[in-house]
């Protein structure tokens, strides 16, 4: 008997000792648009494709960036039903430690939380995984900016920079090439919009990108506007 008799089962392992549709999940993420992020040494940048098939499609009703709390955000790769619901479980989550602690969650208790939201699906009757990876961005509770992934499984990992979704690996290759330990945040705005615009087709503009940063300066997480992100990619021609 192969993998295969277990790939509709979500809480028995293969005699592999893989759980199937978990990496079926990772397929879905893998299939979703490129999503990117990178720590600065005073901020943190998060970055997507926000393409979409149809010039009829309504755009500003479309959200891929993501404020949870006024310290940090969140952008995906995946399935966006998947991602609206972790957002609103991370949003309460965030206001039941506010009206504990009266301050802002920390991103990586955030994090820590949202990780074990989706572990729990994995390990349930009659539910099936999240078919979504985040990027969290945020000022953590020391003041360093902070870059994090959390997968379909609830594994989470800490990153200088990434990317996931379609082209993940090429994104990752070039973020290698071009990120250095003192870059700032302009800079690294500037080396996200590069780094979409490799596996982008078509042409890159202020309404087909979505950008969210957390500076520093003030640890307020913000999406830049479309005029903003095309100034931005003026300055890059």
């Amino acid at each position: 008997m192969g993998d295969s008799a277990y790939s509709f089962s979500l809480t028995t392992f293969s005699r592999t000792g893989k759980l199937l549709q978990i990496e079926y999940a990772l397929n879905a993420v893998a299939n979703g648009r490129t999503a990117l992020g990178i720590a600065a040494t005073d901020g943190v940048v998060i970055a997507t494709d926000k393409k979409f098939g149809s010039a009829l499609v309504e755009g500003e009703s479309v959200r891929k960036v993501e404020r949870v709390t006024d310290g940090s955000g969140f952008v995906y790769a995946g399935v966006g039903p998947d991602y609206r619901v972790l957002v609103r479980k991370a949003r309460k989550s965030a206001q039941a430690y506010f009206r504990e602690y009266r301050e802002t969650k920390p991103v990586g208790q955030l994090v820590k939380s949202t990780a074990s939201v989706m572990q729990e699906y994995t390990q349930s009757g009659g539910v099936r995984p999240f078919g979504v990876s985040l990027l969290v961005a945020g000022m953590d509770g020391d003041g360093v900016p902070r870059l994090f992934q959390v997968d379909p499984s609830g594994a989470y990992f800490g990153w200088k920079a990434t990317a996931i979704g379609k082209g993940y690996v090429n994104a990752k290759n070039f973020l290698e090439k071009r990120y250095q330990e003192d870059m700032e945040l302009e800079d690294a705005i500037h080396t996200a919009l590069l780094t979409l615009r490799e596996g982008f087709e078509g042409e890159m503009n202020g309404n087909n990108i979505e950008v969210g940063v957390v500076s520093k300066s003030d640890g307020k997480f913000r999406l830049l506007t479309p005029e903003e992100i095309q100034d931005y990619l003026d300055e890059a021609n």
